[in-house]
C-alpha cells in the first residue's frame, strides 16, 4: 500500500472554520481507494510549527505523495493547482506575530522549487462539476507557500498544494471533498506514470 499525505490549515484571521481542514477531512472520509493508505493532519498558521510537522511527515513517514491544501480567501469559486514554491520573500508575520528569519524557508535552498507533478497536465485533464480550476505558479509567499516549498524541499519535489476557496452556501466541505477526490486521484495516476 502506498502512503499519501495530507494537510490542511488551522483557523486564521477571520475564518474560524478553515475550509481547506474541512475539505481535507471530508476527503478522508471519501477515500483515496483500497491501495492508498490516506494520512491526514492539520497544520498550524504559524511557520515554525508548521516546517516542523513537514520535516517529520518527510522523515518518519516518506509517504509517495504530499498533498497539502490551504485556503485562498481571495478565491470565491476556484480551486487554483499551486506548480511551484518560493524560498524567499516571506514577510508577512503569522498568527503567533512571527516572520522566518532572512524571510526565507531554507537558507541557502534554490530560489523556487517545481513539484514533480505536472499541474498543467493535471488541469487540462481534470474538471469539476460547479467550480472552476486554474494554474498557479505563485502560492502567496505566506504559511501555503512556505510549507509548500519546505515540503518540496525535504520531499524531493513530490508534493503538491491545491487552494481551495472559503466555504459557503455552493462551495461546502462535502463539495470540496469530492472535488479534491477528484483531482488527488488523477495525480496519484501521474505519480504511477512517472514510476513506471
Amino acid at each position: 500500500n502506498h502512503l499519501s499525505f495530507f494537510s490542511g490549515f488551522g483557523p486564521f484571521r477571520q475564518y474560524l472554520v478553515n475550509s481547506s481542514w474541512e475539505a481535507v477531512k471530508e476527503l478522508s472520509k471519501r477515500g483515496l481507494g483500497e491501495n492508498i493508505d490516506l494520512q491526514i493532519m492539520q497544520l498550524p498558521v504559524v511557520y515554525q510549527k508548521a516546517k516542523e510537522q513537514v520535516c517529520k511527515i518527510w522523515t518518519t513517514l516518506q509517504p509517495l505523495l504530499t498533498v497539502h491544501v490551504g485556503l485562498a480567501s481571495s478565491a470565491t469559486a476556484l480551486i487554483i493547482l499551486e506548480q511551484c514554491g518560493k524560498n524567499k520573500g516571506y514577510q508577512e508575520r503569522d498568527a503567533c506575530g512571527f516572520h522566518p528569519e532572512g524571510a526565507c524557508c531554507v537558507l541557502d535552498g534554490p530560489e523556487k522549487i517545481e513539484s514533480t507533478i505536472n499541474m498543467k497536465t493535471l488541469w487540462k485533464n481534470t474538471s469539476v462539476e460547479g467550480i472552476d480550476i486554474i494554474l498557479s505558479r505563485d502560492a502567496g509567499r505566506y504559511i501555503c507557500d512556505y510549507t509548500y516549498y519546505t515540503s518540496l524541499y525535504y520531499g524531493n519535489g513530490r508534493a503538491a498544494f491545491i487552494h481551495v476557496p472559503p466555504l459557503s452556501e455552493s462551495v461546502t466541505a462535502e463539495f470540496l471533498g469530492k472535488a479534491l477526490q477528484t483531482i488527488i486521484l488523477a495525480m496519484l495516476e501521474q505519480c504511477g506514470e512517472q514510476r513506471d
